[in-house]
């Protein structure tokens, strides 16, 4: 057998030179028949060893048998049929060979995704302690978006997982990415909905015109992609980091996501940033009024002068009291305004548990108020020597009325009992 360089010579000296093959085989050293023979095949030589017979031969019409009665027969049921007494790697390698030709044809479907067709939704709990404030350490959730098409990744570490802090991470994402996808893929999240939207998103789905689709129960195939970015966020961001509190985290996460959308996509051989504007141009428009504070509730304010927002009591300025005012709260600040839009409280949102937060200016208004309440009070108290009750005639008695009372003399009551 000649080597492929051979080979090239010998067919580059007939055509491209016109040497005779006996000059060839003079020249190179070779046979004439080894030049004609590289000269016939377009095809460079390679060696092959000579296939040797298997111990599997013998019996592999049998074993073709029960493949052709039971397809999905296991090689070791296979080997206990046959009465196999050798090795079982050869038996399941001539087995793995055979069996295509008895199975039904099953190819699998590609699945692709049109531009802005849907973003996959899911909550990441990294596994890392978030300082929280107030000496509480805590592991809250982040909201993870991953765009179908493009498979640009959006994340946001929230304080909890109730509807309106997903309302709200949801809405702040989808702003940076300026459009909004046709469908949110959703596994069974509560604060979204099981089998069907919460009242509260269902109205936020309808301010953004989109549509909620929700996953079977168990299914997690379904949103492979979001599933994916929770382990490539689980491995290629949190390694070695360290994060003050989930602001820093927001910011480092943001950060790395620049890096992380202009990597090479191991699936679409792509990067999901030259793919991101095809995307969004087939995404619907964001609507122009966004949800706002969208977790409100109104109340009529105590003499406490405090409302609870989750678990923690924020304080309001004391000219509220009595009046009915509405709370407004998002992820990042707790609002308390009265019903003719007067500010009367503003406050970071805390992430940590059963806190109080007091505004010092609403702590010396609320003593200022108490000192003029007692002032005004000792003002208006009666005087016990001048006033309407120095007026009151009250009846006196004479002494010996008592003392006949109690016996002390003639008269009483001792001598009525005798008589």
């Amino acid at each position: 057998m000649i080597l492929v360089e051979d080979w090239a010579e010998i067919r580059q000296l007939h055509r491209a030179e016109q040497m005779p093959i006996r000059a060839i085989a003079r020249h190179l050293g070779i046979s004439k028949n080894t030049v004609k023979r590289a000269l016939a095949n377009d095809r460079p030589p390679k060696y092959q060893r000579p296939a040797k017979g298997s111990i599997v031969d013998a019996v592999e019409d049998r074993i073709r048998e029960l493949l052709r009665q039971t397809p999905t027969m296991p090689s070791t049921v296979i080997a206990e049929r046959i009465g196999w007494e050798h090795g079982m790697t050869v038996l399941k390698d001539r087995v793995r060979e055979l069996r295509p030709a008895y199975l039904p044809v099953d190819p699998v479907s590609r699945t692709t995704y049109q531009p802005g067709e849907l973003a996959q939704c899911d909550l990441w709990f990294p596994a890392v302690d978030i300082p929280l404030g107030y000496g509480q350490n805590g592991r809250p959730p982040v909201l993870v978006i991953v765009s179908g098409h493009s498979r640009v990744i959006a994340a946001r570490m929230l304080p909890s997982r109730t509807t309106a802090d997903l309302i709200d991470g949801h809405w702040r994402l989808l702003s940076a990415w300026g459009r909004v996808p046709k469908m949110l893929v959703w596994d069974n999240e509560a604060g979204v909905g099981r089998g069907r939207p919460t009242t509260e998103f269902a109205a936020f789905a309808g301010l953004l015109a989109t549509k909620i689709y929700f996953c079977r129960p168990r299914d997690p195939e379904a949103k492979g992609l979001v599933e994916r970015a929770n382990g490539y966020l689980e491995t290629s961001f949190l390694p070695g980091r360290t994060f003050a509190g989930p602001t820093d985290f927001n910011t480092q996460l943001d950060a790395w996501l620049q890096i992380a959308n202009r990597r090479i996509h191991r699936i679409l051989q792509a990067r999901p940033a030259d793919r991101w504007e095809t995307d969004r141009a087939g995404m619907l428009a964001l609507p122009a009024t966004g949800p706002g504070h969208w977790w409100r509730f109104q109340t009529r304010l105590g003499r406490d002068h405090y409302i609870r927002v989750d678990t923690c009591d924020y304080s309001v300025h004391p000219r509220a009291i009595g009046h009915r005012v509405t709370v407004l709260t998002d992820t990042d600040q707790v609002q308390v305004v009265t019903t003719d839009g007067e500010l009367v409280a503003e406050h970071p949102r805390c992430w940590a548990r059963h806190q109080t937060i007091t505004d010092p200016g609403h702590a010396e208004a609320g003593r200022r108020m108490r000192h003029q309440a007692t002032v005004a009070h000792l003002r208006q108290a009666p005087d016990t020597a001048t006033g309407p009750a120095a007026d009151v005639e009250v009846e006196q008695r004479p002494l010996d009325s008592y003392d006949r009372l109690f016996t002390v003399i003639d008269g009483g009551k001792n001598d009525k009992e005798a008589s």
